[in-house]
């Protein structure tokens, strides 16, 4: 029988709070029903929960949920004074699993505790507070047993000294003072919870480090981004197939129970601290020297797990020159087709290698550029496995190597960037480096 693990710590949650009295009509709906994301027939689940929304519903003419509001006697079945007979569901088993249990009414009490929604309901029993606020710009941090479900507000981290390595999910990723909150912190509990520290059944590894600060860290300006949408972090068990996939995808929807909120207007983070390598293809949107067969040269990136890929387009448009350098000054091996986009190099970090996929028989342009930045330079070399699409047609001067597009032979693509990543993977440099025990 599987037993679902639900991983989220919501950064800051700002809840909603209902009204008595009937604001003036605006012409505007009262609420914002279109971030209720639920299907239809859950919405009567939603309101029994959120009474202050079926308040503003039932004066608003412009709620489109008015039906609904004489189903409030349905819950999903987690609620503490929710009726058996208005719960959502519950589970109907034909036969007993002797391994397991001995009567059909334990074997549908087990399954909907582990399976169902008595799982949240567990959870939300279990829920203590572990950092208390005493003010209300104060942090707090409340989880459930052993930490397998935290949230959080107003929480602190401190990403300066961050030491990663190339394990998954490092237990020590947070030293005291790199995470935690001003408020009263009970030290003796939290460290009471780590029976079950492992990366994949609690978040004790992450939160044991919890500092109860001296200071507040928005009023006193101690961070230089603060992030003020609900934010999730996951740690996800396998995303290499579907059937590990679905429990990722059940922890969140749990997550949004216990959290009571199903908006996704939100920021998921997937907690991995593995160092990987960070390649960035330049995408071409002119005319020429479009990578024809990219998808396959992406797809076939994507089968080395150290790689974390992705493609982009500087459109000054679209995507904002600082944008443009924050994605470059965090990519370690850059890719691109001869051209200006790859003046970008100048803004790689030191250890990075640019990876000019064909220079068009324009050998040294972007070869003396990286020379002069200090950084590692590759092109292709092998003509009989790079294929143009045609000779090139230059508009006065005929044929030409830069007035066509080309496709690349996917195994000599995968030599050259493997040659760049293990530049990357020894140069001293590196953030991710591991270094070697000394006599």
């Amino acid at each position: 029988m599987l037993m679902l693990l639900v991983f989220g710590v919501l950064l800051y949650e700002v809840p909603l709070s209902g009204q008595d009295e009937t604001p003036p009509e605006t012409g505007e709906p009262l609420y914002n029903y279109a971030g209720i994301r639920l299907p239809e027939e859950h919405i009567p689940f939603f309101l029994h929960n959120n009474r202050h929304i079926a308040t503003i519903c039932k004066k608003d003419s412009q709620c489109p949920y008015k039906k609904h509001l004489e189903n409030l006697k349905y819950c999903w079945g987690y609620e503490k004074f929710c009726k058996p007979e208005f719960r959502f569901g519950y589970p109907v088993c034909s036969y007993v699993d002797m391994g397991w249990t001995d009567t059909l009414e334990s074997a549908e009490d087990i399954f909907w505790k582990q399976a169902d929604f008595g799982y949240a309901r567990e959870r939300l029993e279990e829920m203590h507070v572990l950092c208390q606020p005493e003010e209300t710009t104060d942090s707090s941090l409340v989880c459930s047993r052993y930490l397998q479900y935290c949230r959080a507000s107003n929480l602190y981290l401190d990403l300066r000294n961050i030491k990663r390595n190339h394990d998954r999910f490092k237990e020590d990723f947070f030293q005291s003072g790199e995470i935690g909150g001003h408020c009263r912190l009970d030290v003796r509990t939290l460290m009471s919870e780590g029976q079950r520290k492992s990366p994949l059944q609690s978040w004790f590894a992450e939160l044991q480090s919890y500092t109860q600060l001296n200071f507040r860290p928005i009023e006193d300006a101690k961070c230089d981004i603060v992030i003020e949408k609900p934010t999730y972090f996951m740690k996800l068990d396998a995303g290499v197939n579907m059937y590990h996939h679905f429990c990722d995808f059940i922890n969140l929807y749990i997550t949004q129970h216990v959290n009571n909120s199903f908006s996704t207007d939100v920021h998921i983070v997937m907690w991995d601290t593995d160092g990987k390598i960070r390649v960035t293809i330049l995408a071409r949107s002119t005319e020429y020297r479009k990578i024809l067969n990219q998808n396959e040269l992406v797809n076939a990136l994507k089968t080395v797990s150290m790689f974390e890929v992705q493609i982009v387009d500087y459109k000054y448009k679209e995507l904002g020159f600082l944008d443009q350098l924050r994605i470059t000054h965090n990519t370690d091996i850059f890719i691109g087709m001869h051209g200006a986009g790859l003046t970008h190099l100048l803004f790689l970090p030191d250890w990075a290698a640019v990876f000019e996929l064909y220079n068009c028989e324009d050998e040294r342009c972007y070869l003396d550029l990286a020379r002069l930045r200090g950084i590692h330079y590759i092109t292709w070399r092998r003509q009989n496995k790079v294929f143009p699409q045609d000779k090139g047609h230059h508009p006065t001067l005929g044929e030409h190597p830069k007035f066509t597009n080309y496709s690349f032979d996917v195994e000599e693509f995968m030599y050259l960037v493997l040659q760049a990543a293990d530049h990357v993977l020894q140069h001293p440099k590196w953030p991710f480096k591991k270094k070697r025990d000394e006599l």
